[in-house]
């Protein structure tokens, strides 16, 4: 988990070679493979937190941010999106995902179980 943690305040604090500064950098690139250590940090920190009561503050403005960042700053019609659509669509969809899974402690593709008791 600590490597997760790592790149997670890389990614959050937008350092040198982290996706979302080279999304918003002067280049505009959307790096696979930057987004691809993005969203495994992401995933790792969810499994560790899922069901906590308290989540570092840090962790969450970056969870928040990354989520609502990435589809505002890349809906500019001249955005240079990667190819194909459907995996930026997709992207996109697994940023929002992670990012209720982080906050409600279960992930879109299982039952929520304050569901199960109504």
């Amino acid at each position: 988990m600590d490597d997760a943690l790592t790149v997670l305040r890389q990614e959050f604090e937008a350092a040198e070679g982290s996706f979302l500064l080279r999304l918003r950098g002067a280049d505009l690139v959307w790096d696979r493979a930057a987004f691809s250590r993005l969203e495994q940090a992401m995933r790792k920190a969810c499994k560790q937190y899922e069901g906590h009561d308290g989540l570092p503050r840090w962790m969450a403005e970056g969870f928040y941010y990354a989520s609502h960042f990435v589809a505002e700053w890349t809906s500019h019609p001249n955005f240079p999106r990667p190819e194909p659509v459907q995996y930026y669509e997709d992207c996109l969809e697994r940023l929002r995902d992670l990012a209720d899974w982080f906050f409600y402690g279960w992930h879109a593709y299982q039952e929520p179980h304050v569901w199960q008791d109504l």
